[in-house]
C-alpha cells in the first residue's frame, strides 16, 4: 500500500507525524511526503510554489522520503492524507483523509475547499458540528470521524519531560515560564504591540519568557532577525517548529487568535489574550466561521493595551486555577479521545483500510 502525505507548512507535518511514525513500521506499507514552504507565483500550476526541501528540513528523515509537488503529476497512491484544506494532490489517489493542522476560533478549519475528502479526522464535537453547520457534512456523516488531535497527544500522555523540555530552551526552572505566541494573519498581536509587550514583560524580571513567532506569517518580516535585539538570559525566541514541547513547560500562555490557545487548554493553565479587532474584522471579510460566543476567549483573560497584559500575567500567575472549570468545558467540547487520538486514528486506519 502506498500513501501519501501532502501540505505547506513543518506544523502541517507535524500534525501528521505521530501516524507517519506508526504507519511507517507496518511492512507492505511506503509512505511518502510532497508539498512544502509554498509562495505564490503566477506561472505555477494553482498559483503557487513549493519548496519541500526547506518545509522538511527541520525532521529527521530516511533518505528518499520526500518528493517534489511537480513529480506527484506521474504518481499514484492508495490513500492521501492531507493537513491544508487546498490538497496538494497526485496524478491518482484512492482514498483522501483530511487532517487538520490546529482550530482556532477563528474556524479557518471549516472551509469550502475541504470538500472532496472521503473521510475528515475530526478534533471534536466542536468541529463536527461545524463542518455539519457549513454543510460540508450530513448530520452524522459517516465521513466525519471522532478522532480527535494526535499532535497533542504529548502535553497528556507523559512522554515529555520538562527538565529536557526547559533544557532545550536553556532555561532553570527556577522562574515561571510565559508564552507568547501570537497567530500569523495579519494585524495579529506580535504587529500591533508585540515588541513593546516582550520589552515590558521582560523588564518585570520574574520569570522566565519564550517568544515563539508563527512558522508561516502572513508578512515578510523575519520576526526571528528583528526580535533578536530584545534577547536576553530569561527572554528567548524560540525557533523549534514544534510548539507542543514549548507549550509542555509554559506555566502561562500569552496569545491573540492563533490554535494554540486550544491546544493549551487540555493543560487547564492561564492564558492572557491580546485583542486583535482588525484581525477580527480581516477574518469576517474572508467569510470565516469567527465564533466568539461558543467558547472563544472565554478561557483566559481579554486585553487590550501592554500594560494590562502585563498585569494580566502576574494575575494568572498568581491564581492559575482561575477560569479552570471554563477551560475543562472547553476541551469536552473541542476534543475527542484526549491524550489517546494517535492510537484512535490507527485503530480507525488499521479497521477501515484494511491494514496489517
Amino acid at each position: 500500500m502506498r500513501i501519501l502525505f501532502s501540505g505547506y507548512a513543518p506544523v502541517h507535518f507535524l500534525c501528521f507525524k505521530p501516524l507517519y511514525d506508526r504507519l511507517r513500521q507496518i511492512p507492505g506499507i511506503e509512505v511518502e511526503l510532497s508539498g512544502g514552504m509554498r509562495s505564490k507565483s503566477p506561472h505555477a500550476p494553482g498559483g503557487y510554489l513549493y519548496d519541500h526541501e526547506q518545509m522538511y528540513r527541520f525532521f529527521d528523515l530516511p533518505e528518499g522520503a520526500v518528493r517534489s509537488v511537480g513529480s506527484l503529476a506521474k504518481a499514484d497512491y492508495d490513500v492521501m492524507f492531507a493537513a491544508n484544506t487546498r490538497r496538494i494532490e497526485p496524478r491518482e489517489v484512492g482514498t483522501r483523509i483530511q487532517i487538520f493542522h490546529g482550530m482556532s476560533f477563528r474556524n479557518r478549519a471549516i472551509r469550502p475547499e475541504t470538500h472532496g475528502a472521503d473521510h475528515y479526522f475530526l478534533f471534536g464535537p466542536y468541529m463536527k458540528r461545524g463542518f455539519e453547520d457549513s454543510g460540508i457534512l450530513d448530520v452524522n456523516d459517516p465521513r466525519g470521524v471522532e478522532i480527535g488531535f494526535p499532535k497533542t497527544d504529548r502535553l497528556l500522555d507523559g512522554s515529555l519531560d520538562r527538565g529536557e523540555m526547559l533544557a532545550r530552551h536553556g532555561l532553570s526552572g527556577d522562574r515561571p515560564v510565559v508564552l507568547y505566541a501570537p497567530t500569523g494573519e495579519r494585524h495579529n498581536s506580535m504587529e500591533t504591540m508585540g515588541e513593546e509587550l516582550i520589552a515590558k514583560l521582560g523588564a518585570v524580571d520574574r520569570y522566565d519568557l519564550l517568544v515563539k513567532p508563527h512558522d508561516h506569517p502572513h508578512t515578510t518580516v523575519d520576526w526571528w532577525d528583528r526580535l533578536a535585539p530584545l534577547e536576553s538570559e530569561h527572554v528567548r525566541l524560540v525557533h523549534e517548529r514544534d510548539v507542543i514541547h514549548t507549550l509542555s513547560i509554559a506555566d502561562l500562555l500569552i496569545t491573540d487568535a492563533s490554535s494554540v490557545a486550544n491546544e493549551y487548554t487540555l493543560l487547564d493553565r492561564p492564558i492572557v489574550f491580546i485583542d486583535v479587532p482588525e484581525l477580527f474584522e480581516l477574518t469576517l471579510s474572508k467569510h470565516a466561521r469567527l465564533d466568539l460566543e461558543t467558547w472563544g476567549r472565554k478561557g483566559g483573560e481579554v486585553v487590550a493595551e501592554v500594560s494590562d497584559a502585563v498585569a494580566a500575567v502576574e494575575a494568572g500567575l498568581a491564581d492559575p486555577g482561575a477560569r479552570s472549570d471554563v477551560r475543562r468545558a472547553i476541551v469536552a467540547d473541542l476534543f475527542f479521545n484526549p491524550g489517546r487520538a494517535t492510537a484512535a486514528a490507527m485503530d480507525w486506519i488499521t479497521r477501515e483500510l484494511r491494514l496489517p
